[in-house]
């Protein structure tokens, strides 16, 4: 059975309970002597549904669980399953394929062994939803005649209810931090094992990154020097791109908010933050057949004739062009907050429009102008496909522009995506520059915080 159904049908009996404990709550309503009652009967009718809806939906999430595993112990069991292989590809092929045609989901077989398995997929599945059919209904009645029986016209229910949705609220809080718990959680894991095989020394300090994931036995701790990823991120990140992106950011938000008529904003505004919803990908092909060949041409022309068509700065361009808009945004906004009195007292002070720029909207706005940039390097450090494409795979320490580079993610992504084994300290040194990198992002964010608490100010 789907899931949706079961979900579809313990909504739909919370829908009955909503309109049975809405009409109960009109009854009190009626028979009581002064026709008042502690709660609306809106509060009445959702504590109903509630009961009836919460119960139910939580069986169907775990019986949907559990059942499969459930299903696949009545199969084997069955004489039919004496003749599987024991163990491997073949088995679990033969056991796919019966269940897809015992669901419907397939006409026939295509190993003829798994034919005998149809039957026993079909009683077993036809058991078990009619089992965990039964069981929804049951809980989903359980939970109605409970709260039903609850109501009465001095009842609580509006309390009840509040609490409820509290419930509710402080779950989804939970959620994110929860899995930022998980994530540091299985980073931390893996950077342990991966610094029980290498030196951290060597990781940290080292200059030569060349892990062969497919090598065996003791690592090499001397070729996994991360410096060339760090500095390669660094630099395409938070140099390149960041020399393009601030000046072209607050300039234009700069504009926009002071010189542009109102409809020129209401045009070139759209147009700028178009630029944020450009898959990277797209970026990333940009940067690969249309700026590298037009850098790497421009640098052999003033006299550098090793340029790379994978280069440093044809990655960074394109990566600078692409947080335009989270620089331009935080500083745009944060400009047109500043109190028009300020600006006013500025003029009328004899000051220009472009000294009032620079001395007083740009130093008032400074918290939010240093908040985008942060956001921005953020999202610079951890860019992949520009990378992938643009900026080659070649482990580099070096401040030529126009040499090809690598960065963390980059090495991240390789790592992850081949054949190696996640024992090897190929594999695990994935998880250690992932940890560096959420490291290096969380001090920006740290840093962000510092700066805004400096330079932010109270108007009135």
């Amino acid at each position: 059975m789907s899931p949706a159904i079961l979900l579809l049908l313990a909504f739909g009996l919370g829908l009955v309970g909503w309109l049975a404990g809405r009409s109960r709550a009109w009854a009190f309503r009626r028979t009581t002597p002064d026709g008042r009652i502690h709660s609306l009967p809106e509060f009445h009718a959702w504590y109903v549904a509630l009961w009836v809806a919460v119960p139910a939906v939580l069986f169907a999430l775990l019986w949907q669980a559990i059942s499969p595993a459930l299903v696949l112990q009545h199969v084997l069991a069955d004489p039919a399953a004496a003749a599987l292989p024991a163990f491997g590809f073949e088995r679990e092929a033969m056991m796919a394929e019966a269940r897809a045609v015992a669901t419907g989901a397939a006409p026939a077989v295509f190993n003829d062994e798994a034919e005998g398995l149809v039957e026993p997929f079909r009683i077993a599945l036809g058991r078990y939803d009619a089992i965990g059919l039964a069981v929804t209904l049951l809980m989903a009645f359980a939970g109605g005649a409970f709260s039903f029986l609850r109501l009465r016209p001095d009842f609580t229910a509006r309390t009840r209810v509040e609490r409820a949705v509290m419930a509710l609220l402080l779950i989804a809080s939970l959620v994110a931090i929860l899995t930022t718990v998980g994530i540091i959680a299985s980073l931390v894991f893996e950077t342990v094992r991966f610094f029980g095989m290498v030196s951290p020394v060597d990781f940290l300090l080292g200059t030569h990154w060349a892990p062969d994931p497919m090598s065996s036995g003791a690592p090499d701790g001397s070729a996994f020097g991360a410096i060339p990823l760090f500095w390669g991120t660094i630099y395409i990140g938070a140099i390149i791109a960041m020399a393009v992106a601030i000046p072209l950011g607050l300039m234009s938000a700069i504009y926009l908010t002071q010189y542009a008529s109102p409809s020129v904003r209401t045009i070139m505004k759209p147009l700028l933050e178009i630029l944020a919803g450009v898959p990277t990908v797209v970026y990333g092909y940009f940067a690969a057949l249309t700026v590298a060949p037009a850098v790497r041409d421009a640098a052999q022309a003033i006299g550098i004739a090793d340029a790379s068509t994978e280069s440093a700065m044809a990655a960074g361009l394109v990566m600078g062009v692409m947080i335009i808009p989270f620089v331009s945004s935080m500083a745009d906004d944060s400009i047109a907050a500043v109190p028009q009195a300020m600006r006013d007292g500025s003029l009328a002070m004899g000051a220009t429009r472009s000294e009032t720029i620079r001395k007083v909207l740009v130093p008032a706005a400074l918290p939010g102008i240093v908040a985008g940039i942060m956001l921005a390097i953020s999202r610079a450090i951890g860019e992949t496909m520009i990378v992938v494409m643009a900026a080659g795979a070649a482990a580099n320490l070096s401040a030529n522009p126009f040499a090809s580079m690598t960065t963390v993610t980059f090495q991240i992504v390789a790592m992850l995506t081949g054949e190696g084994s996640f024992d090897h300290p190929a594999t695990l040194s994935a998880f250690a520059l992932g940890m560096v990198l959420f490291l290096v992002t969380l001090a920006l964010n740290f840093i962000a915080l510092r700066v805004v608490k400096r330079y932010r100010e109270a108007y009135d």
